[in-house]
Order: structure tokens, then sequence, then C-alpha cells
């Protein structure tokens, strides 16, 4: 054992005549093992609402998105998109059509954003399908057939039941049939802004659906606007034709999502552009970032206050052993062992301190995501309870700060130690 942390020991453990130096050591130890336990907290708490976030975003959308400028149709896609799908950390593909229109039941109305789909290929690129809570998506893989003309005439409940049948299916968001009265059966009236054009003009376009699905993402935006159906449905409902409005991509690394785009605008060749994930919620992430930076600075200052207490509980301890100090000199102490004994004793409490938080902290952050003991309204938050994800590299940066600053607040009072003149302070012994 060195001699300097020794000293700074025995100066620690030793009872001192003036009570309120133990008093302020003990407060400070405790004022740094409460700034590090709520920073642990606070960071994993941010760590999993942006985890928990970018989860249920990358379940109910895709990776990349490619599609046409100018929002052109995409024409003879199924060779194209076969094509991409060739391309390096492409992991599968999916058309899509995306379109505002207005769904309405009786007296309600909705805007929501209708989303054409093929099931098989769209369970490959997203997660949206799993979500579904109520009925079924298998409705729509199956063929799907014009129905009968307005002015068919049922009549008989079961002609009227097979009427309803031969309605075009369509998967609505929880919020949105919440909204409509709508339930697994009902038939939802769907009016298209791009209408048909006849002799009194631009007419809008109706088509009666029959809710076939309830889904829950999660997310309030898309539970509360969004609707699915299948591909020939939305191409009739638009008049597109068989075209797509974009292809939708999963990848093999997230984060190489914008390469990626750029490489399969290259292989679609002239007239294409590519959006993704990140791009596409750049505002958020970013947000939430800066939220974890506020939170960092912000809890932070605990851990100064705690390093204000070593300060003064060390300058406060050169002043009661400023005869010891003098004596070791006299004997040969060095002025930089004098000034390493204090800086030993000032970090000692920080590591003490440190170890202690990140215990307490990681134990309430285990307790908290295991538990689930912070409650949340579901219907404000999109979840029952708050997500705890605290991470090793957290753990690592917080102790790394708190142990500077407590370094940092030692190095006054060791320079003070180190000025004493032995002379001047036994002069009267």
């Amino acid at each position: 054992m060195s001699f300097e942390f020794f000293v700074a020991r025995r100066y620690l453990r030793a009872k001192r005549r003036q009570a309120v130096i133990g008093v302020i050591t003990a407060i400070s130890i405790a004022g740094v093992a409460a700034g590090v336990a709520s920073l642990i907290v606070a960071l994993s708490i941010t760590n999993g609402f942006r985890t928990d976030l970018q989860q249920r975003l990358l379940g109910a959308t895709a990776h990349v998105n490619l599609m046409r400028v100018q929002n052109q149709g995409i024409n003879n896609w199924r060779p194209l998109l076969a094509h991409l799908l060739q391309q390096p950390h492409v992991v599968a593909g999916a058309p899509a059509i995306y379109e505002q229109l207005l769904i309405s039941r009786g007296a309600r109305a909705q805007g929501a954003v209708l989303k054409g789909i093929v099931p098989a290929d769209e369970r490959k690129v997203s997660d949206l399908l799993e979500s579904i809570k109520s009925g079924s998506a298998a409705e729509l893989s199956g063929p799907q057939t014009a129905p009968p003309p307005a002015s068919a005439s049922p009549s008989s409940l079961e002609a009227a039941h097979r009427r309803v049948q031969s309605l075009p299916p369509i998967v609505l968001g929880k919020d949105m049939a919440d909204q409509l009265g709508a339930t697994v059966g009902s038939v939802v009236l769907v009016t298209s802004p791009q209408g048909e054009l006849t002799p009194f003009g631009l007419v809008p376009k109706f088509q009666n659906f029959r809710v076939v699905g309830i889904f829950q993402s999660g997310f309030y935006d898309y539970d509360s606007s969004w609707a699915l159906t299948s591909l020939s449905a939305a191409q009739r409902l638009f008049g597109l034709g068989d075209e797509v409005a974009v292809f939708e991509f999963k990848v093999d690394d997230i984060y190489r999502a914008a390469q990626v785009g750029q490489e399969l605008e290259k292989a679609a060749g002239r007239g294409f552009m590519s959006t993704n994930w990140m791009e596409q919620n750049r505002a958020l992430f970013r947000a939430l970032r800066l939220e974890q930076v506020v939170t960092f600075i912000t809890i932070g200052l605990i851990v100064f206050v705690a390093a204000l207490n070593i300060l003064i509980s060390l300058t406060m301890m050169v002043m009661e052993k400023t005869r010891d100090i003098a004596v070791l000199m006299s004997m040969g102490a060095r002025k930089r062992q004098v000034r390493r004994v204090f800086v030993t004793q000032g970090v000692l409490i920080g590591v003490l301190g440190t170890i202690i938080g990140l215990i307490v902290g990681y134990t309430l952050s285990w307790a908290g995501g295991h538990y689930h003991l912070i409650s949340l309204a579901p219907e404000v938050y999109s979840i029952d309870y708050v997500p705890f994800a605290p991470t090793v590299r957290d753990g690592v940066l917080v102790a790394a700060v708190a142990l500077g600053i407590s370094f940092v607040a030692t190095l006054y009072p060791s320079w003070s130690a180190a000025r004493i003149a032995p002379a001047e302070a036994l002069r009267y012994e």
C-alpha cells in the first residue's frame, strides 16, 4: 500500500475533533451516490423510450422507401421489384399504394391514409399486420371481386348478407375504429378525392368497404389515421390500373438504410428517389437526443453540488490537519506526496459514492423495467408503463464524469496543503 493511500484512508476513517467535517464527508458521499443513481435512472428511462419508439417505428414501417419523383406511379413494377430484391443488403421488399381519403360510417367521418398492400409481402417488411387485435387480415389475401352494381336490389336478408360479403375488405386502426364506432363486420364508406370526371365535373369516388380487422400498433398517428386494404382494391378505388406508388424494403442493417437507399436509386434508374426511417423521423429522434443531453446536464448538477461538498470537507480537513502535515513534511514527506494524500482522499470519496450510486441506479432501473413500477395512461402515451433500458455505456460515462468532477474538486485543497510551511505551522507548538 502506498504512503499516500495509507494516510488518506486513515484520515477518512479516523475520528475527528470537528464532527462537522465527518458530516460533510458523509453528505459528499451521499451526494455523489444520489447524482450517479439519478443519472443512471434518468438515462435508462430515456434509452427505454427511444428503444421502444424505434422498435415500434421499425415494426410499423419499412426501412427504405423507393418511389418515382413527382409522385408518379410505377408501371411494370413486378420485374423491377424482383431486380431490386437482388441488391446487396436488401432482405425483403413489398409494393404499396398510399392515398389520403375520408372514411365515414353514418354521421361520423375521419380523415385517413389508405394503404394498399400485398399481405404476404407486407409481412416481410413490417409487423403492422401482426398487431391486429380483432378480426383477421386473411381476407386481404383472397381474390378480390368487384361488388355488385348499386342498382342491385336484394330481396332477402341472405342477399343483403351476400352483398356485404362481396365488399372489398379493409383493416382500420383501433383509434379510428373507435372514432367511427366501427367493429369487425361493419361497413364503412370510403370517399376518394381523386374522383371520376363526369359531364358535371370532377365527382368524388365512393366505395363501401367491409371491416375485417382492427390493428393496434401502439402509435397514435397510425392507430388513428391509417387503414389497410388489398393492393387490387386500392388500385380499383383510385383508378390506377396495374401500378403501385412505392416500393418498401427491409435491409439487414437499419443504420445503413440511407446508403442502401442510394444504391437502390441507382439500380432502379433515373426518375426514382428514396427515403428511409431515419429521415422520416429525424425530428423525433433529435428531440429525444436533446432531451437526453438536457437531462444529463440538469441531474449532473447533483454531482457538481456533491463535488463542492468534497472541496469544503477537504479544505476543512487541511485546516484541521495543518500540524500533522507540517510534521510529515518535517520528517521528509515531499509536497507532491502531500498533494497526493488529499487528492487520493477526495477521489476515494468520489469512488465510494460512484459505486453506491451505480448499484442503486442499476437496481432501480432493473426493478422498474422488470416489474413495471411506473404506470402510464396508454391512451396518452401508447404504452402502459415507463420502459427502462440501462446500458453499460451510460454507466461508464456517468462514472467517468463523477470521478472527474471529484478529482477537480481536490485540486485546490491539495495545492493549499502542499503550501504549508512546517516552520510557521509548528512555531507555537
